[in-house]
């Protein structure tokens, strides 16, 4: 049956008749409003729609070349079919209730924020930490300067354009970004929290969009120039070290998943409990403390690899199925189409490019690969927050760059409400 890992043709088709009977199945009672409550009705539609989806954008033609592939059509396909009627209401909110207050979200971004770290090289990583925050500073500069010019050519005016377009796509995000810039400017501005929202927030989601649609364009950039992409490691000479460090690890048993689970898990509960003490987000703090975990070689070799071997597991077979969350409970596709004009475009265009150049030429000085700090520290604080993190390093197929998609979301995004109070209080 299976020799040397090697499936054979026999068992493929079988897998494949069990797929197409379980798919009818769950899309039958889906169609028919009975699918159950909770997570097992939440997972079951959103890995069948997942996997259908994303092969349907791994087979389309220069949508798999340029654009992403599965991901872009899974998160905007999903997005459509949950929100046009083809499947009744009550699925789209079982599927939102479980990426939102069920926590899926919550445990993918644990899982793979623990995995990537133990399983880097410490060395690598002590090197990365130091020179990260440089490079999304760059990105940051860079996106003001190229949003503000633009406005200022197109009519917009270069501070509004900064301000009220740029300043809210590099935020972090709805919750951890915009919802806050707004607090912070209605109140010194002279202007409404409803004007700023209804400038902010569309801004976000074509934000959002643009980046995961550049994210698989930069994949594809590194496909025809090798020479300024790591293929997902962020410091240059990173990739054989960590390589040698790979070929050690062994096939992981189902107890050695059960053990990485179990640290993802407790690395969330720890940046849970700091939170309340530390005012920081909760990913930002489990950032910090899985690193300083890593670093000081406190936690045995052993477990690291299990933590790295369940990342790995999680990222082949829930991918799919939470892009489908993402696209059913985080994106608004009438949103996107109703504020997509001419001038609104290309500011945020104008931004997400600036992003990407800034990030990317700040990385490659400080020893980093152009195109994993274009996707780290330009794209990831261009889209929206931990959602927009996984979606652009699924299009960009660079998962194991989730701890510094996560630093950009979270830390660059808190800088972002200090920059902004810092700005408002200087023209005060």
């Amino acid at each position: 049956m299976l020799t040397n890992n090697v499936m054979s043709q026999s068992d493929k088709r079988m897998i494949n008749i069990i797929f197409a009977l379980s798919a009818a199945v769950i899309l039958l009672a889906t169609i028919q409003n009975e699918m159950p409550n909770g997570i097992i009705g939440a997972i079951g539609i959103m890995a069948v729609v997942g996997y259908i989806l994303n092969v349907v954008g791994d087979k389309t033609p220069i949508v798999n070349q340029f654009f992403g592939g599965g991901a872009i059509v899974i998160i905007f396909g999903s997005s459509y079919i949950f929100h046009s009627g083809l499947v009744p209401q009550e699925t789209a909110n079982t599927v939102t209730t479980f990426m939102k207050s069920g926590g899926f979200l919550s445990f993918f971004i644990a899982s793979l924020v623990t995995g990537s770290i133990l399983g880097m090289d410490g060395n690598t990583l002590k090197k990365a930490a130091l020179k990260y925050i440089p490079v999304i500073l760059g990105g940051v500069a860079v996106s003001f300067l190229f949003a503000g010019l633009v406005g200022s050519a197109l009519g917009n005016g270069f501070f509004d354009s900064v301000m009220l377009i740029a300043l809210p796509i590099m935020g972090g995000g709805m919750g951890a970004g915009a919802v806050p810039l707004v607090e912070i400017m209605s109140g010194n501005t002279g202007m409404s929290a409803e004007m700023l929202m209804s400038k902010m927030v569309p801004a976000l989601a074509i934000g959002n969009a643009v980046a995961i649609v550049m994210a698989g364009l930069l994949n594809k950039l590194g496909n025809f120039y090798p020479s300024l992409t790591g293929n997902g490691k962020l410091m240059r000479g990173a990739a054989e070290e960590e390589k040698q460090q790979e070929q050690q690890e062994h096939k992981a048993s189902i107890d050695v998943l059960g053990i990485g689970a179990l640290l993802a898990i407790t690395m969330f509960y720890v940046g849970t409990l700091l939170s309340n003490v530390i005012s920081m987000h909760t990913y930002a703090l489990m950032i910090i403390f899985v690193a300083v975990v890593k670093v000081s070689g406190f936690m045995p070799r052993e477990l690291e690899q299990a933590a790295h071997a369940w990342y790995k597991f999680v990222v082949d077979n829930l991918t799919p199925a939470l892009l489908v969350g993402i696209g059913v409970a985080y994106t608004d596709l009438d949103q996107i189409i109703a504020s997509l004009n001419l001038v609104y475009f290309l500011l945020v265009f104008a931004t997400v490019l600036g992003a990407i150049i800034g990030a990317a030429l700040v990385g490659r000085l400080m020893g980093f690969h152009p195109i994993e700090a274009a996707i780290t520290a330009g794209l990831c604080m261009a889209n929206m927050g931990g959602t927009g993190d996984v979606a652009v390093l699924a299009a960009s197929k660079r998962m194991e760059l989730m701890p510094f998609a996560q630093i950009s979301s979270r830390i660059g995004g808190a800088f972002m409400l200090i920059l902004a109070t810092l700005i408002i209080e200087l023209l005060k």
